[in-house]
């Protein structure tokens, strides 16, 4: 099963997800700026790979439920998701999202803050809608986190010095808790017991490690045209991830992370970096890492029932390895 195949499994409700994003963009009255249904027009007309919607749909079918429901948070999660993109490639200086121009490059970053802002809100609006208070402060609590994520990252940047541990704590709050409370929301709203919440709490943890993981490989090994950004970026930008760290681990007197963090702008540095990992056993190191995290969330959906929708889940932590981008 293949990541097409594995949303065309929830094609319909993915596509009720994309008809509330379109509901999002429209104007809500008169007095509603042009400028904002153009900017949101801009983020939501081009839709992404909708992963994190897809998991907490297929985390809500274990259990009956009102179906409008996970719906309703999966629109939710991928608003937020947005957000926390434009956002990103405002601080990151991006230039292209989704192939088409960022928001801060198009428009300036005021404007671009402005809007992350306003559809962080918009979020917020959406998964009140639930009506569940748990789901609510969860989705709230997932919000500081990948704030806390993006706030470690800039006060870490160049910190040769970084550990495993605070590494691992930075890609929760940027991404696996957000993976997280995909799962564990989907869970709760279609009333499942505490047991399959909380299995399906620790897949989207692992699965949302693994993911970063992964990103943070491909920034070193992937295709410019299909990431987005040249190789070597975050480096470039003095961000620290699992590569650079096993590197510093593997020498750790005399390693070339430590010279680019001490004399970032020389050039050779980064070039003799980049090499360094390219050149080593450390990209087969960072895999294993995510593939243990893979592992560990097929391990976590052991207490559900055989299904497609588990066999689904299972074949996306696959994905999450194989991708390309």
């Amino acid at each position: 099963m293949n990541k097409f195949s594995i949303q065309e499994l929830v094609q319909e409700e993915l596509k009720a997800v994309e008809a509330k994003l379109v509901l999002t963009s429209e104007k809500r009255s008169i007095e509603d700026p042009q400028l904002l249904t153009d900017l949101l027009q801009h983020v939501l007309e081009t839709p992404g790979k909708l992963t994190r919607p897809a998991i907490t749909i297929l985390s809500s079918k274990f259990h009956s439920h009102d179906h409008d429901l996970p719906i309703t948070m999966a629109g939710a999660v991928e608003l937020l998701h947005i957000a926390t993109l434009i956002h990103d490639d405002t601080v990151d200086d991006s230039s292209i999202r989704r192939g088409r121009e960022t928001v801060s490059s198009k428009w300036g970053d005021k404007i671009a803050v402005l809007l992350g802002d306003y559809v962080f809100a918009a979020s917020a609006t959406m998964v009140c809608e639930t009506n569940n208070v748990r789901v609510i402060k969860r989705f709230s609590e997932t919000i500081m986190d990948l704030s806390s994520g993006e706030l470690s990252e800039m006060s870490n940047s160049y910190n040769w010095h970084l550990t495993k541990a605070e590494y691992n704590q930075r890609i929760y709050y940027k991404t696996a808790s957000l993976f997280s409370t995909s799962s564990e929301s989907g869970a709760i709203l279609s009333g499942a017991p505490e047991n399959i919440i909380q299995s399906l709490k620790n897949y989207g943890y692992h699965l949302g490690m693994a993911f970063q993981i992964v990103d943070d490989i491909l920034d070193f090994e992937g295709n410019q045209d299909q990431i987005g950004k040249p190789v070597g970026n975050d480096l470039r930008q003095g961000t620290i991830t699992l590569p650079s760290l096993l590197l510093v681990e593997k020498y750790p007197k005399d390693n070339p992370i430590e010279k680019l963090c001490k004399n970032r702008d020389i050039e050779t540095n980064l070039v003799e970096a980049i090499s360094a990992i390219q050149n080593s056993d450390i990209m087969a190191k960072s895999y294993e890492i995510a593939k243990d995290h893979c592992s560990q969330a097929k391990s976590a959906l052991s207490p559900l029932p055989n299904s497609k929708y588990k066999n689904c889940l299972i074949e996306l932590a696959d994905y999450v390895m194989d991708r390309q981008y």
